[in-house]
C-alpha cells in the first residue's frame, strides 16, 4: 500500500536530476537576488554531508539548526537528509537560558548557527564536544563567533556520491514545540510521517497544492515550525517549486512584492498587518465604495493584491493561531480565501482545513480526508486521530501518554463540531480563568469581537482573582498615531457593543492600553506571535484590581 512513499529527500534528487536547471532557492540581496538551482543546492548540500561524515558525526545522530529563515536552512536540513541524520531546528530568537536548555533536552551533536538577530555570549557555555557550522554572514545580522566556517568545509570535502535515502520508519526530526507555558516538548516524526501527508494530498487534492501550474513559495515564519516546515518547504520539495526568502522585516513588504507567489502560508497577525497596511492608507468606507462599483471593483481588488505581493496567489492559507472571522470576510471581498490550517506539531501540521470558500468564517473547517476529529463530551476538548501521530516526546513518556490516550491525541483546545463536521474552537482548556466571584471566563469569544477594532493589534482579556474581566491592549500603528480622545471613543464604543452581548458576570470593565509593546523579545509573544496570558499575568497582574476598580472604561498605562 505504502510502497509508492517517497521520503522528502528522494524527492529532492527526482528534481535535482530531471530539472537541474530550474531555480530552487531564491535569496535576496538589497534590490538583486542570488538565486541557486537544483543542481547547485544538490552539490553544495552533499559537500556538507560529506563534511559532517568528516567531522565524525554517525548516522542518526542528532544535528540542530539555528537561524532564520534563508537558503542555508534548506541546505543544511538537506545534508542532514543526505547523511541519514535527525534534525533538530530550533528558534533563531532563543535566549541564552533557553538555547542551552533544548540544546542539553536534545542531544545534539552537531549545530549549524546561521542567520540570526543576535549572539554575543549565546555559544559560551555550550559543550566544547558540540560540532559547530557557522553559516556564511548575512548582512546586517549578528556575528557568529563560534563554529568551522560553512565556506572552508564545503571547499575542503567532495560532494556526497549517490543517493542515500533514509528508512521511513527512521527518525526524520525532533521538533520543539514554541508552547506558551513550561519546558519545551520535543516532538519525534519519522520519514514517513511528511511522505506519507504529501501521499494524501497528491491523492485527494485536499488543499491543491499539487496541482498549481506554478509553485512559488515564499519563506518567512520560522522554518523550525511545523506550518512553515509542511506548509512551504515540504510541499515546495514535492512539487518541484521554489522557495524565496525574505531578508528582513525592513524588506519583507518588497521582497513579496518581488515574489508574487502563488502559495502562501501566514499566521494570523501577518494577515492583520496586510489589512491594517491597507486600510491605513484606504478607510473601509472608501473601500467598500470602490469594490461596490463593478468595473472599479476588479481593478480595485487587482491592485491591493499585487501591491500585498498577492497578486498571483491561488492558495492563502492561515495558522498558528485562530483566525478572526471578520478578517476572513475581509480578504475575501478582496477574492482571497483564507484556508484556516487547524493543528499541533504533534499530529504534523494541519488536522482541519477550510479549503471549500464556503465554509462557515467562524469555523476551521472540516478534518483532513485521512483523519477524524471528535469533542470530549465531559470537558469539550478537541481529540485528534490521524496517520500522522507523532512517535511520542523525545524522552517523555509520561508526558506522552498524558496527550495520546487510545490512539487520540489530545489537543488541549475547547471546541465544537457541528452537524456538518464543521469544526470551531473555543479557546484552550487552561485559558479560562476564575474571577473572584467563582466565575469561569473563556477570554477568546471575547478577544475575537474586540479585535475588529482598527486601533487593537492585539488584545487578551484576563482578570484572575478580580471581580470581573478586564481588557490588555497593543495598539495598531493606526491606533498610535491617532489622537488618544479618539482611540478611547472607538474602544468605549466596542465594549458597551460587547457586554451588551455578555451575561453580567462576562462583562469587560475596563480596557488598558498598555506602554510596552508585545513582543518574542520581551517575552509577551511566542515566536509564533501568540499571546503568552501567563507572562502578562506575571507583568501586569499587580495591577488587575486597581484597574479594575479605577473609574475610566479605557485606562492609558
Amino acid at each position: 500500500m505504502n510502497n509508492d512513499l517517497r521520503s522528502i529527500i528522494d524527492n529532492f534528487y527526482h528534481w535535482e536530476k530531471t530539472k537541474p536547471n530550474a531555480t530552487f532557492l531564491r535569496q535576496p540581496n538589497g534590490a538583486s537576488w542570488k538565486t541557486m538551482t537544483y543542481r547547485e543546492a544538490g552539490q553544495e548540500a552533499r559537500t556538507m554531508a560529506s563534511a559532517l561524515k568528516g567531522m565524525g558525526l554517525e548516522k542518526g545522530d542528532h544535528i540542530g539548526i539555528l537561524s532564520k529563515n534563508c537558503y542555508h536552512w534548506i541546505l543544511a536540513d538537506l545534508a542532514i537528509m543526505m547523511g541519514n541524520y535527525v534534525s533538530v531546528p530550533f528558534y533563531a530568537s532563543l535566549p541564552k537560558k533557553k538555547l542551552e536548555e533544548v540544546v542539553a533536552l536534545s542531544d545534539i551533536k552537531g549545530l549549524f548557527i546561521g542567520k540570526l538577530d543576535s549572539w554575543g555570549d549565546k555559544g559560551d557555555d555550550l559543550s566544547s564536544d558540540l560540532k559547530m557550522i557557522k553559516f556564511p554572514q548575512y548582512p546586517g545580522n549578528a556575528e557568529i563567533t563560534k563554529g568551522e566556517a560553512w565556506g572552508n568545509l564545503i571547499a575542503n570535502h567532495e560532494p556526497l556520491r549517490g543517493n542515500p535515502s533514509p528508512d521511513l520508519e527512521d527518525l526524520w526530526t525532533i521538533k520543539f514545540t514554541s508552547g506558551t507555558t513550561g519546558t519545551p516538548k520535543g516532538v519525534m516524526h519519522t520519514h514517513k510521517t511528511p511522505a506519507l501527508v504529501m501521499q494524501d494530498e497528491e491523492k485527494t487534492g485536499w488543499i491543491g497544492i499539487m496541482n498549481l501550474k506554478e509553485h512559488k513559495f515564499f519563506s518567512f515564519l520560522p522554518l523550525n515550525h511545523v506550518g512553515e516546515r509542511m506548509g512551504v518547504q515540504v510541499p515546495c520539495i514535492y512539487a518541484g517549486g521554489s522557495i524565496s526568502f525574505a531578508e528582513s522585516l525592513d524588506t519583507f513588504a518588497k521582497n513579496i512584492q518581488d515574489t508574487q507567489p502563488t502559495m502562501l502560508f501566514a499566521v494570523p497577525r501577518i494577515w492583520t498587518k496586510f489589512y491594517q497596511g491597507v486600510t491605513a492608507k484606504m478607510p473601509q468606507k472608501k473601500l467598500n465604495r470602490l469594490l461596490s462599483i463593478p468595473i472599479v471593483s476588479g481593478m480595485t481588488k487587482k491592485k491591493i493584491r499585487k501591491a500585498l505581493g498577492l497578486g498571483d496567489i491561488q492558495i492563502a492559507a492561515t495558522g498558528a493561531a485562530i483566525t478572526s472571522e471578520h478578517l476572513k470576510k475581509w480578504y475575501k471581498s478582496l477574492g482571497i480565501h483564507l484556508i484556516e490550517a487547524y493543528g499541533m506539531t504533534e499530529v504534523c501540521g494541519s488536522m482541519t482545513n477550510s479549503p471549500d470558500p464556503n465554509s462557515p468564517a467562524d469555523s476551521v473547517g472540516k478534518a483532513i480526508p485521512v483523519g477524524e476529529v471528535k469533542i470530549d463530551p465531559d470537558s469539550g476538548e478537541i481529540l485528534m486521530k490521524t496517520p500522522y501521530i507523532m512517535k511520542g516526546y523525545y524522552k517523555d513518556p509520561e508526558k506522552t501518554a498524558e496527550v495520546l490516550v487510545d490512539g487520540w491525541m489530545h489537543s488541549g483546545d475547547r471546541g465544537t463540531k457541528d452537524e456538518n463536521g464543521y469544526v470551531r474552537v473555543i479557546g484552550r482548556v487552561k485559558d479560562a480563568f476564575k474571577t473572584s466571584k467563582g466565575s469561569y471566563i473563556t477570554p477568546n469569544p471575547m478577544e475575537e469581537v474586540l479585535s475588529k477594532n482598527e486601533y487593537i493589534e492585539q488584545c487578551c482579556v484576563a482578570g484572575l482573582g478580580i471581580p470581573q474581566p478586564i481588557c490588555l491592549v497593543n495598539l495598531s500603528e493606526q491606533g498610535q498615531k491617532e489622537q488618544r480622545a479618539v482611540v478611547s471613543a472607538s474602544l468605549e464604543s466596542d465594549l458597551k457593543a460587547l457586554n451588551g452581548s455578555l451575561s453580567n458576570y462576562e462583562c469587560v470593565s475596563t480596557i488598558i492600553v498598555n506602554r510596552d509593546t508585545w513582543s518574542e523579545s520581551n517575552d509577551m509573544l511566542t515566536p509564533t506571535l501568540k499571546v503568552k496570558r501567563g507572562k502578562l499575568d506575571d507583568v501586569y497582574g499587580q495591577n488587575y484590581l486597581a484597574w479594575h476598580e479605577g473609574k475610566e472604561q479605557v485606562i492609558w498605562e
